[in-house]
């Protein structure tokens, strides 16, 4: 039996970070647990590029496109939506989580998902929080885990072949 599994470590890989300047009151905490998460996992800042999109609409085009590249090991989407009274926040969370799995599974390079969707700005700033449980900080420790599990996927399809 094999066992395939990925690793907290990430040293010579690099990662795109795409990041949404709408409610950057949150988004900014966000790439600020996902940067120090990276740096956790010896990913050198030189290995680091981060894009800024306008809003989380807009984190799919950019997260696709940096994955195509093939020069990523993975791409995080950090983002913020928040519920307001219109079904407008429905829209955006189920055409964001639905494209960026798509350009996921397009490109083959894991596209972490760090974008919050809350019912209120509290929660937001919650989930923002510095700490272990800040949701940027996850989202680039789920990065890090899969582009690790990939490289021993590729390895392990190499040795079946």
């Amino acid at each position: 039996m094999r066992i395939l599994e990925g690793t907290p470590g990430a040293g010579g890989q690099r990662f795109a970070l795409v990041v949404s300047r709408y409610n950057d009151f949150v988004t900014r905490p966000l790439l600020e647990g996902a940067l120090a998460a990276l740096a956790e996992a010896h990913v050198a800042e030189d290995d680091i590029t981060v894009a800024y999109v306008p809003g989380s609409f807009e984190l799919p085009v950019a997260a696709q496109r940096l994955a195509e590249t093939g020069r990523f090991a993975a791409v995080i989407c950090l983002g913020c939506l928040i519920r307001g009274g219109t079904p407008h926040f429905e829209y955006i969370a189920s055409a964001v989580s639905n494209a960026l799995a798509s350009a996921s599974t397009a490109t083959g390079v894991p596209i972490a998902f760090g974008v919050l969707t809350t019912n209120t700005v509290e929660e937001a700033i919650e989930r923002a929080a510095p700490g272990t449980s800040n949701k940027g900080r996850e989202a680039a420790l789920t990065a890090v885990e899969m582009s690790s599990l990939m490289r021993a996927l590729e390895t392990a399809i190499e040795r079946l072949a």
